[in-house]
């Protein structure tokens, strides 16, 4: 029901009325002196769930997690620009997951600004670089106005982080008027002018169906799987993809590895390679005397479909094109329940354990990093779930991301699994989540190092690395205490160092409503 009306009012509840209009009805939230109008607002215009969070990098983060689940943004609430700053990392992932995100940065009164008080800065330039849509309102009249081109501009195909900065007086004077919403933009079709190539182009176990985005979707893998079984060619998707469906009864795709020289290796029997909703394949760092290319020379990469366009389209027509619409599609996971692992807790058994406890339906968030390279082949044939990843590569996404899926799927299951380093960045997310009383079962990985970066000082080719170096990669001298911490902002925690305790401690925060942390010591 819209909230339009005639009412006198300024422009923060024209913000908040526009928003609310426009289909955005959650806030996740940190604000300051030049927010307090639209806090205020907050009571005068019921509809809008606000969510608080302690530092502003778990507020865009929640944002992200919210809009892979819900298929909407959210919006944030941030203070000038150095709380805009401090939201960074996880505006840096939500964009390269291609999630919409609304952004709401106070800043100070017009007149104020040329002062140039302490907390003056260039709002505008900090918010650029992972925005895809900046705007500064100018008067109260503006706002809803600007309010409804932002939520416009986030829901553009895939999904667009939109900042818009709200000066005080704008918020505080009267004048505001609500903006009706604007029509979404279609998504633009795929290439049909590549069609005809990439059909052609698979055929045979030496080409390949690369995928991300929309693509990975339970129906479009489908499709995919269509394709597979009728024409030969492999199935691949991205190593980070903002949202995954995978399980039993589900075509299962495999990822691209991260580490340079497997995905060398795994790539290196395609001649084709068609591009649908995916990049061609490249390195996620540069390394010495190793290609930044990980597709073998002479391989012909087809891009039929960007991820902002129509990529059920583009795989319906490949699958026409293939007539494979009547072909059972391949690599269908059955149902398979490992046994039970037993002794002290490493990768392989860590993902048997999960394979068993996944419930159906779950959302796994994963931020395990080094030890999460193994889950993927052992937890295929779990009980139908999502898999989020991080796909801008900035850590500390992992426990944030978690709180936006659970709000926005409260019926199911959240089962967030972190390194004990990337947990560190965003670790007042666990304040929210018992505030919140969110249902999210969190294990942290705890191996005492950034093992990843041990990884890559050998990937770089330092091979003398002495007692400097490496204290500079450990997370000991003091010791995190992760049950400590969960406990002291109000979250039930337990530890646990081997797979059978490992596997009880899930099944008990699974069972538990609310927040439960494992700190699970390899």
């Amino acid at each position: 029901m819209s909230t339009q009306d005639d009412t006198p009012m300024n422009g923060a509840e024209s913000l908040v009325k526009t928003l609310l209009d426009s289909g955005l009805d959650t806030c996740f939230t940190n604000p300051g002196t030049s927010e307090m109008h639209f806090v205020a607002a907050l009571d005068h215009v019921p509809g809008m769930r606000s969510i608080l969070v302690l530092q502003e990098d778990v507020a865009t983060g929640a944002a992200d997690g919210y809009f892979r689940m819900a298929g909407k943004p959210a919006c944030t609430l941030l203070h000038l620009g150095p709380g805009l700053a401090n939201g960074l990392s996880n505006l840096h992932n939500a964009k390269k997951a291609g999630s919409g995100v609304v952004n709401i940065v106070g800043e100070h009164a017009v007149s104020h600004i040329e002062l140039d008080a302490p907390l003056t800065s260039d709002i505008e330039g900090i918010a650029r670089p992972v925005s895809h849509w900046v705007h500064t309102s100018l008067s109260a009249t503006d706002v809803g106005a600007d309010a409804a081109k932002a939520v416009h501009a986030a829901n553009v195909a895939p999904g667009q982080v939109a900042t818009l900065m709200l000066p005080s007086d704008t918020a505080w004077n009267d004048g505001g008027k609500v903006a009706a919403p604007l029509a979404a933009t279609p998504r633009p079709s795929y290439d049909q002018d590549a069609l005809e190539i990439a059909i052609a182009a698979l055929s045979g176990p030496d080409s390949l169906l690369l995928l991300g985005g929309a693509a990975l979707d339970e129906q479009t893998l489908e499709t995919a799987g269509r394709i597979a079984a009728k024409t030969g060619c492999k199935l691949l998707c991205e190593w980070a993809n903002s949202k995954l469906e995978r399980g039993a009864g589900r075509v299962i795709i495999n990822r691209v590895p991260y580490p340079i020289d497997q995905a060398l290796e795994a790539l290196a029997p395609f001649k084709r390679i068609v591009l649908v909703g995916a990049r061609a394949p490249i390195g996620f760092f540069a390394y010495p005397g190793k290609p930044a290319i990980l597709t073998a020379p002479g391989t012909d990469i087809i891009e039929l479909c960007q991820t902002s366009q129509d990529i059920a389209g583009a795989l319906d027509a490949l699958c026409t094109g293939a007539d494979a619409q009547n072909t059972a599609p391949a690599k269908v996971a059955q149902s398979v329940v490992p046994d039970k692992p037993n002794g002290p807790l490493d990768p392989d058994g860590i993902a048997s354990v999960l394979s068993r406890v996944i419930p159906e339906n779950a959302i796994v968030v994963d931020e395990a990093i080094t030890t999460g390279r193994a889950f993927f082949p052992v937890t295929a044939g779990a009980p139908r779930h999502t898999w989020l990843n991080n796909c801008g590569g900035s850590i500390g996404y992992g426990l944030p991301v978690s709180i936006g899926a659970a709000v926005a799927c409260p019926d199911r299951k959240v089962l967030a699994l972190v390194g004990d380093g990337s947990a560190m960045y965003t670790i007042q997310a666990l304040w929210t989540l018992a505030r919140e009383q969110l249902d999210v079962t969190i294990v942290i990985f705890a191996n005492r190092v950034y093992k990843i970066l041990r990884g890559e000082l050998t990937n770089v080719g330092v091979t003398n690395a002495g007692p400097k170096a490496m204290d500079m990669l450990s997370l000991d001298q003091p010791t995190l205490k992760f049950v400590e911490m969960a406990q002291s902002m109000g979250v039930e925690a337990t530890q646990v160092t081997d797979c059978e305790a490992l596997e009880l401690a899930i099944e008990t925060g699974l069972a538990t409503k609310g927040p439960y942390l494992i700190e699970a010591v390899l």
